[in-house]
């Protein structure tokens, strides 16, 4: 029996493996009990992802060994671990949005007579699964149609038709809205309470809280504790996973001053074009930009900066009008912008750390018509040693590093070029506690020196630690604002939903 009171289904042990210069793994032992929801948690690199892998059959273990109904489990392939019931659900989904739901769920186990579909058993096998998670759909609904939270619900449902005891689903909802979320955790109390087991992999420690069994703690590829459910707390689990405590809040003190560092003035987007919005952020302000998915926030952001035109308004920075229709506009007037999605937008992932870092300042950086390698050179080592990178080198390639190292290549490119305004969109997206820290006094710094923060951010904790004042998005528009004494969650999220303050 595992310490969750289960017979246990799953046990690793010893798992070890090596990557070029890197030990990932080294030694890990779990245990996973039948119907138990294990969360599996850790900082970025601390080897979750690598471990899951290797239970999924995506990659080998170097040394260790897996134990599947207490009988050696010697998994080569995915396949293979499919077919002995374990599947993997990625962060990034797997669905081919040219296919209906059926067809995606049933990709490649199709039932066939004389080589073509029975598409009517094929259809009552798909509705069987997608009630199993509750997604009432008919099986022609096209994917590419879907939200994320459906789309995320057709994946499960996908592993469940290949009759998976052991769900891995890594991230489920870094995606998701507050109510596709909870749907999701109705289904995995569901599931739970049907004997499959789930292993869940999460940074929003607070969905741990909730939904998680017993948590396994992994730092730098080894065990580094494990809670049961009585155990399990926000600050348990920081403190196993960075060895040390880092408060829940970050406590900082207004730096705002009286001078505008950006001003915007009826900005209408293409997402939302019956709606404007004007708003101020002072030389030494953070003003947060809090919202439901959909509410127009990154579109806004994108706007200003250049990269979707924004329909009509001005933009001033520093008391001056300007006039953007690029990026490379933006700059010049001292904007800066780190996207939501740094690995599709921010980052050129197969270059080095070097290259990544001294992207936005390589004019200033050339002599003539050339760029001094000298200077490239130097100015990269000083902002991984400001910003404190975790890299063997400035020559690293960049897509080998943790989510927190490479949101801090993002922003270290931008600090170099001294900006008068940044401008981040889910700053601390997929970034471990530890990293998110880091972060956030990164950002204290800058609007110390006078810069000026803008930033839309989901993480309700987030907004009302770092921000001077909370503006609140819906459908397009401003639908309140407020000053750093009347932060609350209820109001925040009345305003988000189209409510007015209670």
């Amino acid at each position: 029996m595992t310490e969750a009171g289960r017979g246990c289904l799953l046990r690793a042990r010893g798992i070890s493996k090596r990557f070029p210069g890197v030990q990932a793994l080294d030694s890990v032992e779990l245990e996973l009990g039948v119907g138990e929801v294990l969360a599996v948690v850790g900082e970025n690199g601390a080897g979750k992802s690598t471990l899951m892998k290797i239970l999924a059959g995506e990659q080998r273990a170097d040394e260790g060994s897996i134990l599947l109904d207490g009988e050696p489990f010697h998994v080569r392939s995915v396949s293979e671990a499919m077919s002995s019931g374990i599947a993997l659900i990625h962060q990034e989904l797997a669905l081919a949005e040219n296919l209906d739901v059926g067809s995606n769920v049933l990709l490649g186990r199709e039932p066939r007579s004389f080589g073509f579909i029975r598409k009517r058993q094929a259809d009552d096998l798909a509705r069987q699964a997608l009630a199993r998670v509750g997604l009432d759909v008919a099986p022609g609904t096209e994917v590419s149609g879907m939200g994320m939270g459906q789309r995320q619900l057709v994946e499960i449902a996908k592993a469940l038709s290949s009759e998976a005891r052991i769900l891995i689903m890594d991230e489920p909802t870094s995606s998701l809205t507050l109510a596709e979320t909870e749907t999701l955790f109705q289904v995995v109390d569901l599931l739970r309470a049907r004997g499959t087991s789930v292993i869940y992999i999460s940074h929003r420690l607070g969905e741990v809280e909730r939904i998680a069994d017993r948590v396994v703690v992994l730092r730098d590829g080894r065990n580094a504790g494990k809670l049961e459910k009585s155990e399990i707390t926000h600050d348990a689990m920081v403190r196993l996973m960075v060895g040390r405590d880092v408060s829940r809040v970050f406590d900082r003190t207004s730096a705002g001053q009286e001078e505008d560092a950006l001003a915007l003035h009826g900005i209408r987007t293409m997402a939302h074009p019956a709606h404007q919005v004007s708003l101020r952020v002072r030389r030494g302000e953070i003003v947060g930009l809090a919202g439901l998915v959909g509410a127009g926030r990154t579109e806004l952001l994108r706007a200003v900066f250049g990269i979707e035109p924004a329909l009509e308004g001005t933009v001033e920075v520093a008391g001056r009008q300007c006039r953007i229709r690029t990026p490379g506009e933006a700059m010049e007037v001292g904007l800066a912008f780190v996207p939501e999605d740094r690995k599709a937008d921010g980052l050129l992932l197969e270059e080095s750390v070097r290259t990544n870092m001294v992207l936005a300042s390589l004019k200033r950086l050339a002599r003539g018509m050339f760029t001094s390698r000298t200077r490239e050179q130097d100015l990269a080592r000083k902002m991984i040693d400001r910003l404190d990178v975790q890299a063997p080198g400035d020559t690293t390639v960049v897509g080998g590093l943790s989510g927190g190292n490479q949101q801090k290549v993002v922003l270290g490119r931008w600090l170099a070029r001294d900006p008068e305004v940044l401008l981040l969109d889910e700053p601390t997206r997929g970034v471990d506690i530890g990293a998110k820290d880091e972060i956030y006094r990164l950002m204290d710094r800058s609007v110390s020196k006078g810069r000026a923060v803008l930033f839309a951010s989901s993480e309700m904790e987030e907004l009302i630690s770092l921000a001077d004042r909370i503006c609140v998005m819906h459908e397009g528009r401003i639908a309140g604002e407020l000053l750093r004494e009347e932060f609350d969650e209820e109001t925040i999220m009345q305003l988000a939903t189209g409510g007015v303050r209670p």
